[in-house]
């Protein structure tokens, strides 16, 4: 069986890094961490939420571009 970009990769796909990142946003509002623990936390959900507004801004221009090209000439 052929496998997917993202095991080829090592990348995350967009929901595994949501979802990490949402894990991360709880853990952080649960307390309780030292403070390097928060730090390191907080630079990961930067991390993760860099990456899903990468894939974000990449399906929307991909969106766009599908709908230019379905755009009758004038």
């Amino acid at each position: 069986m052929a496998k997917k970009p993202d095991e080829i990769t090592g990348e995350p796909t967009y929901e595994q890094a949501r979802d990490e990142l949402a894990t991360v946003v709880a853990t952080l509002e649960s307390g309780g961490l030292t403070l390097e623990e928060s730090l390191r936390l907080w630079e990961r959900g930067e991390e993760l939420a860099r990456y899903c507004q990468a894939w974000l801004d990449t399906a929307r221009l991909r969106i766009d571009a599908a709908g230019a090209d379905a755009e009758p000439d004038s």
